[in-house]
């Protein structure tokens, strides 16, 4: 995050804005009349979601439309149906996937938890539990190999909303405590911070080298990802309250009728709560980035205090719709369960005031940008970083990993010792997890790191064993772990780069990637109904929408892919998509139907 600018400097850089934004009009791209973009994840909303929330759909709402502002946005807008998310369909590949327009192959991001064979532990120990001593790094020595954390666990503090950033800040990148970050031994043991553990740059870098006025607002300090690598200020205004943090009062939101002083969930502000634990405190969280967004609109930073140019790239994410779909509030009585209905995405009444709450924010952002004059000269897209499985909540069935993981004590603890120790649920020894370890990446997939990679082919063959697909296999009885496919071998390398270290293989990618059967997750969680990381329809087919007034309606239905955003939001700024590191090696190509693929003027 840039330090605040003098006025003078301010009006140098306006105008250093117009001219270096515009001196790519004459290169083929651009000639739209699109100044700015306003990028919006709604985190976990399907196609199918936009679907019925824009057409009605009957027993919801008495069967009329209940997101009239998104449905709007698609009068003048491309709608794509057959949109996927970033596989793994997490949160932090699909972010670096709308701003890189690359995969993991090319940003070596797999999940917020993961691992990386060519790093070393951090000095410290993280707050969810990734062990770290300062003793564990040699400059210059073979690394460790270590988990890798990019979540609420290198906060200062985790249980604060500004994620205990000195001096009380109001979160950023200040938030980030470098003694909790993993350690890169080729390079003095230096602290790899997360816009540095990305491999290749993003559209804020992009944007920020031509001058234009950046911004962005997301749930962990940890996301300032989003900048690319450098010295982590390619976002001139990073905003990220810490959605894990202990629910606190907001007398600061007056948006939206909320009342959030008190908050208006009394049940979920304990010290063991965070925000994701209550269907009504999640909108009180939302709503601070939603104000943010509309400081910006008017011409200030996110926090209201300091005029601001309107950024040429500026966005945030909404958690109301993925926490609507999977939370089951057993501190309310009775006790109020989100998700769905049945198969055709009928969302209970809890998902229902999150999906139309989402909506809301989004019309008070197109008001005040008419407000403003910046309608027509701004590009609004819609999308998500992950969508959510099951969307038939009915075949939701978690199986829990502690302290018996169905995939990683497999069996009798037998593959459990093939993996890292920091993969394991708890330490060796330790069984009651005192002090825990961060455990096994797993959702509604596992990622498997291990210890010795030439294992590989025993692991697949005890993960086999374990989900035996004929009745008279010998193996033991049922598919206990609910594993629906194993990949390894030629299977991972189809999709991300072969495992292994440098110059023949990726640090990063795991050996196996397990997928388990249409509804089944790896939480155990007695508080969810679906979840998501995995490689189903329901976890990727998300929605995305491209909206100005200038463009027609329509509707695409050939396939497209998240990655393809990045390239798109530089082309409708005038910019060379081409810019971007993973579009070039890739060949990741700007969306299909704006006009922006052929190189028209205009849409």
């Amino acid at each position: 995050m840039r330090i605040l600018r003098r006025s003078v400097a301010l009006a140098a850089g306006l105008l250093a804005a117009s001219i270096g934004l515009s001196a790519y009009a004459d290169g083929g791209y651009g000639g739209n009349g699109v100044k700015r973009v306003l990028l919006i994840s709604i985190d976990g909303m399907h196609a199918l979601d936009f679907i019925n929330c824009a057409q009605g759909v009957s027993g919801v709402n008495g069967g009329a439309p209940y997101c009239p502002n998104l449905a709007g946005l698609a009068e003048t807008g491309v709608n794509y149906l057959e949109a996927a998310t970033a596989e793994p369909s997490d949160s932090f590949p699909g972010l670096m996937a709308l701003v890189t327009g690359g995969s993991p192959r090319t940003v070596g991001a797999f999940y917020d938890v993961a691992y990386d064979y060519s790093l070393d532990p951090p000095a410290k120990t993280t707050g969810n539990g990734v062990s770290g001593d300062p003793s564990l790094c040699k400059a210059g020595q073979p690394p460790m190999g270590t988990r890798t954390e990019f979540d609420e666990g290198i906060d200062f503090d985790q249980t604060q909303l500004n994620g205990g950033a000195p001096g009380g800040a109001d979160g950023g990148i200040a938030s980030i405590d470098p003694q909790r970050l993993e350690r890169d031994p080729a390079h003095d043991c230096n602290p790899v911070y997360p816009w540095n553990f990305v491999r290749t740059n993003t559209i804020f870098g992009v944007i920020h080298d031509a001058h234009g006025y950046t911004a962005w607002s997301d749930k962990h300090p940890s996301y300032s990802s989003v900048s690319g690598p450098g010295k982590g200020t390619n976002v001139d205004d990073y905003y990220s309250p810490e959605i894990n943090s202990i629910p606190v009062n907001l007398p600061q939101v007056k948006i939206l009728n909320l009342n959030c002083n008190p908050l208006p969930d009394q049940t979920a502000v304990s010290s063991s709560n965070d925000w994701t634990n209550s269907f009504q405190n999640i909108q009180c969280y939302d709503a601070l980035k939603v104000q943010a967004i509309l400081n910006e609109i008017n011409g200030k930073d996110h926090s209201g205090q300091f005029r601001r140019p309107v950024p040429n790239i500026f966005g945030m994410n909404f958690q109301v719709v993925s926490i609507g779909q999977k939370l089951i509030e057993k501190s309310l009585t009775p006790t109020v369960t989100g998700g769905y209905m049945d198969n055709e995405g009928r969302p209970t009444s809890a998902l229902l005031g999150e999906i139309e709450f989402a909506d809301a924010a989004i019309g008070k952002m197109v008001t005040a940008l008419k407000t403003q004059g910046l309608y027509n000269s701004t590009l609004i897209i819609i999308s998500a970083k992950h969508g959510q499985s099951p969307i038939d909540s009915a075949r939701y069935l978690g199986i829990s990993n502690k302290p018996n993981d169905p995939i990683t004590t497999s069996p009798a603890g037998i593959l459990d010792a093939l993996l890292p120790p920091s993969e394991q649920p708890f330490p060796p020894g330790n069984p009651s997890g005192d002090p825990p370890q961060i455990g096994p990446t797993e959702d509604d997939i596992s990622l498997l790191w291990l210890a010795d990679p030439s294992q590989t082919a025993n692991a697949v063959k005890m993960l086999e064993s374990q989900s035996p697909a004929a009745p008279n296999s010998g193996a033991p009885a049922g598919n206990k772990a609910g594993i629906g496919e194993i990949y390894s071998g030629p299977g991972i390398t189809q999709m991300f780069n072969p495992p292994g270290l440098p110059p023949n293989g990726d640090p990063r990618t795991p050996q196996i990637i397990v997928t388990p059967n249409i509804g089944v997750t790896y939480s155990g969680s007695g508080k969810k109904l679906a979840e998501h990381g995995g490689f189903a329809h329901d976890d990727i087919n998300a929605i995305l929408l491209v909206s100005n007034p200038s463009i027609s309606s329509s509707t695409v239905t050939s396939p497209v892919e998240n990655y393809q955003v990045a390239p798109t939001i530089l082309a409708a700024l005038g910019l060379d998509p081409n810019k971007l590191d993973s579009v070039r090696l890739e060949n990741v190509q700007v969306l299909p139907g704006l006009g922006l693929d052929s190189g028209k003027s205009g849409y």
